[in-house]
């Protein structure tokens, strides 16, 4: 089975009210793994246009702007920059289990911190930015990236993964995509 973050792996937080980041956290990686994996190392070299990032560039670029947001903006313990990808040749396989290496990683590091840590306005690019503001700035360019590559996905014709919900190539019984005016009338 592919590298993954179990639930019962992802510490709790000393402070309760950021839990969620750290499950988010690890689920968005797992997520990003799972998307991950769908590729073939035949497909590292693809990109569907000139000026576009190959697979490879993209893996490489979450593995090593992760990096930088959590050591340099939020102040974590990281990798020296020059230890973060894995060694050449870079796989599917190697890339995907060190994204998940480094995510678990950070979880206890992001678990110990105070309120006022998360709180806590500092330095980001020409801005300045509370930690907690920064911290959800990656999951979300995480994010952005993962789509990226679900859209190459479709484009090589490969299986696209349930990320938030059913795909087109990936469902279960009760799943409920929201796809018509009814269902987004529902109330709980």
């Amino acid at each position: 089975m592919a590298a993954r973050i179990a639930d019962l792996d992802i510490p709790r937080a000393v402070v309760p009210v950021f839990q969620h980041a750290l499950d988010t956290y690890a689920s968005e990686t797992n997520k990003t793994a799972d998307v991950w994996n769908r590729f073939e190392d035949r497909h590292l070299g693809y990109r569907p246009h000139e000026r576009s990032t190959t697979v490879e560039g993209i893996f490489r670029h979450q593995l090593l702007s992760e990096r930088r947001f959590f050591g340099e903006f939020l102040g974590l313990a990281e990798l020296p920059a020059d230890e973060v990808l894995p060694a050449p040749p870079i796989t599917v396989a190697l890339a995907t289990a060190r994204l998940v290496e480094l995510a678990r990683h950070r979880l206890p590091g992001l678990a110990v911190q105070p309120e006022a840590w998360w709180l806590t306005v500092v330095p980001f690019f020409d801005v300045e930015r509370q930690r907690a503001w920064i911290f959800w700035r990656r999951v979300l360019h995480s994010a952005h990236h993962r789509t990226q590559l679900t859209v190459y996905l479709r484009l090589l014709d490969q299986p696209v993964p349930a990320v938030y919900g059913p795909s087109a190539d990936q469902t279960w019984a009760g799943a409920d995509p929201t796809t018509s005016v009814e269902a987004a009338r529902r109330r709980g």
